[in-house]
């Protein structure tokens, strides 16, 4: 059982509420989102946000979990798609927006800590995190809707 300081607590409790908002917004796009490719990308990053969400949530409970059985995201390489919309690249900028803010969360909580296992699994979870956005962004860029 592991012991958390006062503002490790709080940093768990604000990422538990940004992955909760994580899982909800990209359920929320899977099913506003008449695409199936972009559809598919957003069910399965929002099932790895729930992966993390069951990960802090254990780590508030003192729990350390053991990482090895975490999948993690697969990445998806090929994202055109024919049927890509402006309401598309808005939900994904919007995801976009939302995975860098969650990313900048991660890293202030991960030099906060002072258990080196815990620092490992936010740096696994951070990540991660990086990895959406990189996919949201491919995603833009296949498609059109990323002007540089």
């Amino acid at each position: 059982m592991v012991q958390l300081n006062q503002k490790e607590t709080m940093l768990l409790k604000d990422l538990k509420s940004h992955e909760e908002l994580c899982v909800k917004k990209y359920g929320k796009a899977a099913n506003e989102t008449q695409d199936q490719v972009l559809k598919q990308l957003f069910t399965q990053l929002g099932q790895t946000e729930q992966q993390h969400l069951n990960t802090v949530n254990q780590i508030i409970g003192g729990q350390i979990p053991n990482m090895g059985t975490q999948s993690g995201s697969q990445k998806m390489t090929d994202l055109k798609s024919n049927t890509a919309s402006q309401a598309d690249f808005d939900l994904c900028k919007d995801l976009l927006n939302t995975e860098k803010y969650v990313s900048a969360t991660y890293n202030t909580a991960i030099f906060e800590f002072t258990n080196p296992q815990i620092r490992s699994i936010l740096n696994h979870i951070q990540k991660e995190e990086q990895e959406h956005g990189e996919q949201i962004y491919y995603y833009l860029q296949q498609n059109g809707g990323y002007q540089q």
